[in-house]
């Protein structure tokens, strides 16, 4: 009898929610990524603190937990996918960061590896688009919206379920952020699920 589904979602949660890429900004320069920026715990601002090398290593780890999230659910791939998709909660909530995190596409990419490999492509593809023409936001929303779809078609109800699963937490932190926006909430949500950043100040 294999661990109970309660126990998997759990564990991949805590997996999840180890901050690699904020224990990498600490030990490398001092600095809680929390404090910086935006306050999102992700690569990208790992690598402006910190460069190529430490965001390597933490990108490593971090598509790893995603897809240890995953793997703790062996051969139930109904339970890999909420799994997968409980690990990339942890990530963007994590318990050790007080609630705080990043966007979720690194575990992401990891829960995808073992759950539903097409979402894995498209959400790489997304990714690498969004950078070619400067908008990583617009690449990654259009990709994480397409993703519940794609795999319903590719897998039926199980792939729909690991895609919603990961979609979900991921599109949620875009427009929750870390902390609430500056200006009109309606203008700033939708700006950041589209764009994934704020608007820039209305002029006075």
């Amino acid at each position: 009898m294999g661990v109970s589904a309660v126990v998997v979602v759990v564990a991949a949660f805590l997996l999840g929610s180890i901050p690699f890429s904020n224990l990498a900004a600490k030990r490398t320069k001092g600095v809680d990524l929390r404090d910086v920026g935006t306050g999102t715990v992700s690569g990208t601002s790992l690598y402006r603190v910190a460069g190529f090398v430490p965001l390597a290593l933490a990108g490593v780890c971090d598509v790893a937990k995603g897809a240890g999230g995953a793997l703790l659910a062996g051969d139930r791939p109904a339970l890999a996918a909420v799994a997968g998709g409980a690990a990339v909660a942890g990530h963007n909530w994590s318990p050790f960061l007080k609630g705080a995190g990043g966007r979720g596409l690194a575990p992401a990419l990891g829960a995808l590896l073992v759950t539903a490999w097409p979402g894995f492509v498209l959400l790489a593809v997304g990714m690498a688009a969004g950078r070619v023409v400067r908008q990583t936001g617009i690449g990654s929303f259009i990709a994480e919206t397409l993703l519940t779809p794609l795999l319903a078609i590719w897998g039926g109800p199980v792939g729909a379920l690991a895609g919603a699963a990961i979609a979900v937490p991921m599109l949620l932190k875009r427009v929750l952020g870390n902390q609430p926006p500056a200006g009109p909430r309606a203008r700033a949500y939708a700006s950041r699920l589209v764009l994934d950043r704020d608007p820039p100040p209305a002029p006075t």
